[in-house]
């Protein structure tokens, strides 16, 4: 897959510094993303004492990756937000993954949708539409999954979250150009528990969630997670726009945990979600062509999953994952409604071996991504892509271990794709440096950001779009002392043929009032560094992280240009007291330099702003009273200029980009109780 400047990213791939190790812990073990953790455990533990290093060694299986070594000798980076940092954040934002992943270095929730809230995740600047979003390694909210299911995950019943920045195509295929996030299920133990969450929000929100493990018989155990959640629609600004959507939402995910006599394991899931969303204008208010525009949407997505994993002999293990998902949507844009229909499928085969300085995985993958529009039926699409990969980890010597992935997609829409990925690790003592460089690509839909908040109406026929292709790059260096962590990260990206929205007039001479999908002719370019600090004393830990983000795009026509919605420089600082079983209160600090911003008649650069947290929890006996105070400064976008545009923009859109937050003060309080065995 050629694409150009790749030297440029290879010397930064293979000269810089480090990683952002913000939630990577030393006792990680990595192990096949296909396999159940006790059976990955089993075969592990034998394979970290070969290699000498599995004394005193907390094992905790990573699935993102494919291969099987602690993640000391991972080459591969896997960063994790870990149980402890999940129950933190689900006092925070118990309805939605958002704040949970956007709290991490290098990772940012762009709203999407200003009428509707929803979101995407940009991992190094790149655009949220590159992120892989799996559950268990599967892709449950689809290959290619919507904004708007980042807000219907509630985090209840997650064990970790699992990150890999950059291309992992090699890994995933087309819809992990920029990185994979894994949500990670809690395991059942060995006996019944649970815990059951109630929140109140001073924005009229209600969340109320419950999570149940149990063992069923002596091989066979289960979890159940259900969920309610409420949201009222409020105007903060009182300019006749919702700034906080309304909506009702109601989950339930059954899990099952087999494990049989000759160390099979299999797992099972399914969910179901439905949700009613409202935003747009309140009733009796208007926009700048005096009629009103409620932007509504219904949801309904049905999934299940399947993750099975068999020895084969002592150092062979056959693993397969397989997925299926539905999703409806009934849009409202006005007084226009558009009804459709997402298909997603995965199926997918291997073997995985190892020897004394090898680990290896060859396999078979085949998915299939389908559309369907009642309402505009010239953007159906379906996509089906076999394909097949291979990994091979190898030990050079105890300081030096290579990883070497490849993955070759036949894909029905844009031919043959090759995605390679290149990884390395350096651990001469108390340093650990790895670097990495990796090709991939991505299958563009008609769903950028913009088409996704305002519907298909206005887009023009699609044709002649090539797959959007990138090269990522990073070289991270971490540093631990006594009890203090440090790390430092490098990376960049090129990528070319970016599917954007080009504008265009329906008649000779007449306004602009549509768009087309187009390649972008030049190549965007992101360029970055992360800083990570971080200090345990006794019981208070202490964090700080800074990044920096040089992002641009050229073009023949204009020359050089900055990438709208991404801030040059960002911070932050956490301060956490904790004792465990008894009481937790944090402090957090977030600042958000300037943004260029597009299509925005009040403003060419962002205004800088700080958002900042108070949160405190006690816990007495099995039941936990928490509050939550967010957004202590009221940082409100409607402060700087109105979101409402005097003009429709050419796509349909009435407000102007979220660059900032739109909600407000609010407080947030409530319940955790637990149940079952203490």
């Amino acid at each position: 897959m050629p694409v150009s400047h790749s030297f440029p990213l290879l010397v930064l791939a293979l000269t810089a510094a480090p990683t952002n190790a913000a939630n990577v812990n030393s006792s990680i073990q990595s192990a096949p993303t296909n396999e159940m953790q006790s059976e990955a455990q089993e075969h592990h533990d034998g394979h970290t004492d070969e290699h000498g290093h599995g004394d005193g060694v907390e094992k905790i299986v990573v699935q993102a990756t494919r291969s099987g070594r602690i993640s000391d000798e991972q080459p591969i980076r896997v960063e994790l937000i870990n149980r402890e940092e999940i129950q933190e954040k689900a006092t925070m934002r118990p309805g939605n993954i958002s704040m949970l992943v956007a709290e991490t270095g290098g990772v940012r929730v762009q709203t999407t949708s200003p009428a509707m809230g929803s979101a995407n995740i940009r991992l190094q600047g790149m655009y949220g539409r590159y992120t892989q979003l799996l559950a268990d390694g599967l892709p449950l909210y689809g290959n290619q999954a919507a904004s708007i299911g980042l807000l219907q995950i509630p985090p209840t019943d997650l064990g970790r979250v699992e990150i890999i920045k950059g291309s992992a195509s090699s890994l995933y295929g087309g819809s992990a150009l920029g990185g994979v996030i894994n949500l990670v299920s809690r395991q059942p133990g060995d006996e019944f528990t649970g815990e059951t969450l109630l929140n109140l929000t001073t924005r009229d929100g209600q969340d109320l969630t419950t999570y149940a493990e149990s063992p069923l018989t002596d091989s066979l155990s289960g979890s159940l997670t259900a969920g309610s959640h409420h949201q009222k629609s409020e105007d903060i600004d009182n300019d006749g726009w919702v700034d906080l959507p309304g909506y009702e939402r109601y989950t339930v995910r059954p899990r099952l945990f087999w494990r049989g006599d000759e160390g099979e394991n299999l797992y099972l899931t399914a969910g179901y979600m439905t949700e009613n969303r409202a935003g747009g204008t309140r009733t009796g208010a208007v926009v700048a062509d005096g009629n009103p525009f409620r932007q509504l949407q219904e949801s309904e997505r049905v999934d299940a999953g399947m993750v099975y994993s068999s020895p084969l002999s002592d150092v062979l293990t056959f693993n397969s994952r397989a997925s299926a998902m539905k999703q409806n949507h009934d849009h409202l844009f006005g007084n226009i409604e558009q009804i459709d229909e997402h298909y997603s499928y995965l199926a997918e085969a291997s073997v995985a071996g190892y020897s004394e300085r090898t680990d290896w995985v060859l396999g078979l993958a085949y998915q299939s991504d389908r559309y369907q529009s009642l309402s505009f039926a010239e953007f159906d699409y379906a996509y089906q892509v076999p394909g097949v990969f291979a990994q091979v980890d190898y030990q050079h010597t105890d300081k030096f271990t290579t990883s070497y992935s490849v993955r070759l997609d036949e894909h029905n829409e844009f031919d043959t794709q090759f995605s390679p990925r290149v990884s390395f690790l350096y651990r001469p003592g108390d340093i650990t440096v790895r670097g990495s460089y990796a090709q991939g690509y991505y299958a563009p839909t008609p769903f950028v950001d913009e088409i996704e908040a305002a519907g298909l109406s206005r887009l023009d026929t699609i044709e002649g779009l090539k797959e959007e292709q990138a090269e990522t790059a990073s070289l991270d260096v971490t540093y631990t002392i006594d009890n203090i962590e440090t790390s430092l990260t490098l990376f960049g990206s090129n990528t070319e043929n970016t599917v954007e929205l080009e504008p265009l007039a329906s008649t000779s001479n007449g306004d602009l009032d549509r768009v087309r999908l187009v390649n972008a002719e030049g190549e965007s370019q992101i360029r970055g560094s992360e800083i990570l600090l971080r200090y345990y004393w006794q019981d208070i830990k202490l964090t700080a992280s800074y990044l920096y983000l040089d992002a641009s795009r050229e073009s023949i026509d204009s020359g050089t240009s900055p990438i709208a919605l991404t801030p040059q420089h960002s911070a932050g600082f956490v301060a956490m007291w904790e004792q465990h079983g008894n009481f937790r209160a944090g402090f957090e600090a977030y600042y958000t330099g300037t943004q260029p911003l597009d299509n925005n008649p009040y403003l060419r650069e962002s205004k800088p702003y700080w958002h900042l947290g108070l949160m405190g929890e006690i816990t007495l006996g099995r039941t936990s009273w928490f509050i939550n105070l967010e957004n202590l400064l009221d940082v409100q976008q409607n402060d700087e200029h109105p979101l409402l545009l005097p003009t429709r923009a050419p796509s349909g859109q009435w407000t102007t980009d979220i660059w900032s937050r739109n909600d407000g003060f609010i407080v947030n309080a409530g319940v955790r109780v637990k149940f079952g065995h203490k």
